[in-house]
């Protein structure tokens, strides 16, 4: 299983690729881009497995009642380039960034758009806006010249021009801002093209937190102030956590980068203490996860959104993965969803991510197996945040273990060959996670720029290691790695 980025929808040959590689089943998350978008991908995944010839189901999973951090106010619109350099200060690659077009729509990245590999750091992602005129002057070799927000004398070289940008370099910091004035050389004189810095993205900004710090989370979204001299304070997205979380209960941010204990309530705030922190500081940015797994909240496992994104589920997937299931009546919402859809063919995941949906499993379980298809995918991430990273492994194989005397089968989740997919290069522990995925029925893999190459990689590792295990059986077959002389 592979969860596809967006761009899915509108690259047909990335998508073939994953199915002639190995992918099995297509998984989009419904927390991301709308129908439209959903459309185009589940279309290029039909189109692919048939044109490859090989069968290719599509999942899609319901968002669910997450709770995220609330809006942080942006911060200067400045675009900054800077090169990496040696210990002795020498530059080993320059900044880079690509000029489009102010007027139109930035492709995501016009280094991929073209068949250029990205720079690792994500130096071919920043995009700089010019006018078109300015740009349909810019040659292969030109330099522009700009004095840049700190008045120092700057030239970028044009290395590469395409429909969709200019691609351009310097061995030197250069901060970029709008209005920056520039001017294009050619052969060492300047001509007469000239042109202003568009509007540049604000920069995103954050919180910084460390052991001992206050934070207050708010019912208010008004954008949050770093530079504020009060304590920081940050608004949840998720109105029932007000009013049901109590002192001395755990709260984790981030995916379990940042925890506190709440040390005050009130019909509008939390008030927490930071205890767990990185020693330099840890930044908390917009958006990011929150757990309370001390916290009962009473609210449904499906909310409005998700009953609407389900009319389009039912009709177009054949998997729905349900999030944040945590009672026997959440499951029983979404099958009387589903018959009232004449969909009770769907298959229907049930995601364990939280404490209370690992105790509850067996009843979960049984109410689930009323209908003709189900599955469970063990949600590492939220989970090692609720249960704790030194419970995770024995959850994970008690849930392995009750699945299969129940005859479900298992989604091995979360960071299978991340660092494969987001960087081209595994580490050796996830090669043994991947190893091990085998005990369950499927392995997801999370999206990146490098994900083809971990299907492809997947798929041989579980290909070995099945002549090796069968879920938690070794099948001890015949060795052939050493000559027989040995």
């Amino acid at each position: 299983m592979v969860t596809l980025p967006g761009i899915a929808a509108d690259d047909y040959p990335m998508v073939r690729s994953l199915v002639e590689r190995g992918m099995d089943c297509a998984r989009i998350n419904c927390a991301h881009d709308e129908p439209p978008t959903w459309s185009r991908m589940i279309t290029n995944v039909r189109r692919a497995a048939q044109q490859v010839g090989r069968p290719c189901l599509v999942a899609m999973d319901l968002a669910g009642p997450k709770a995220r951090t609330g809006p942080i106010a942006d911060g200067p619109r400045v675009a900054r380039l800077r090169p990496s350099r040696d210990a002795l200060g020498r530059v080993t690659r320059p900044a880079a960034a690509w000029m489009v077009d102010e007027d139109e729509p930035a492709p995501p990245d016009p280094a991929v758009a073209h068949g250029v590999t990205p720079a690792p750091g994500g130096l071919d992602v920043l995009t700089v806006p010019v006018p078109g005129s300015f740009l349909a002057a810019l040659r292969e070799g030109d330099r522009v010249s700009l004095r840049d927000a700190r008045a120092a004398r700057r030239r970028l070289r044009v290395t590469r021009v395409a429909p969709a940008g200019a691609r351009v370099e310097t061995d030197e910091t250069t901060y970029l801002t709008p209005g920056t004035s520039l001017r294009v050389e050619r052969g060492g004189t300047e001509r007469g093209e000239r042109a202003r810095v568009g509007k540049l993205p604000a920069l995103e900004q954050f919180l910084t937190l460390r052991e001992g710090d206050g934070l207050t989370l708010t019912r208010d979204l008004a954008p949050a102030d770093p530079a504020a001299d009060e304590a920081p304070r940050i608004g949840c997205t998720l109105p029932e956590v007000f009013g049901h979380v109590r002192v001395g209960h755990r709260v984790w941010f981030d995916d379990g980068k940042i925890g506190g204990i709440v040390t005050g309530v009130s019909p509008d705030e939390v008030r927490l203490r930071v205890t767990d922190a990185r020693s330099a500081g840890a930044r908390l940015r917009a958006g990011k996860s929150i757990n309370l797994p001390d916290s009962v909240l009473p609210i449904p496992a499906m909310t409005a959104k998700d009953e609407r994104d389900l009319a389009f589920v039912a009709a177009h997937a054949d998997i729905v993965a349900m999030s944040f299931v945590q009672r026997r009546r959440d499951v029983a919402r979404l099958q009387a969803l589903l018959t009232a859809a004449e969909r009770d063919d769907i298959g229907v995941i049930l995601k364990i991510e939280t404490m209370r949906a690992f105790e509850h499993l067996p009843l979960l379980l049984m109410t689930a197996m009323r209908g003709r298809r189900i599955g469970v995918m063990i949600a590492r991430g939220d989970l090692a945040v609720e249960c704790g990273y030194q419970r995770l492994a024995e959850l994970q194989e008690e849930i392995l273990w009750l699945c299969e005397a129940a005859r479900v089968p298992v989604i091995w989740a979360t960071q299978v060959l991340d660092q494969l997919a987001r960087t081209g290069r595994p580490t050796r522990s996830e090669i043994t996670d991947a190893a091990v995925s085998g005990r369950a029925e499927c392995v997801m893999l999370n999206k990146g720029p490098y994900i083809a190459d971990a299907v492809a990689l997947l798929d041989d590792v579980l290909t070995r290691m099945g002549d090796h295990q069968r879920k938690k059986a070794a099948l001890m077959r015949r060795l052939t790695s050493w000559p027989t002389a040995l």
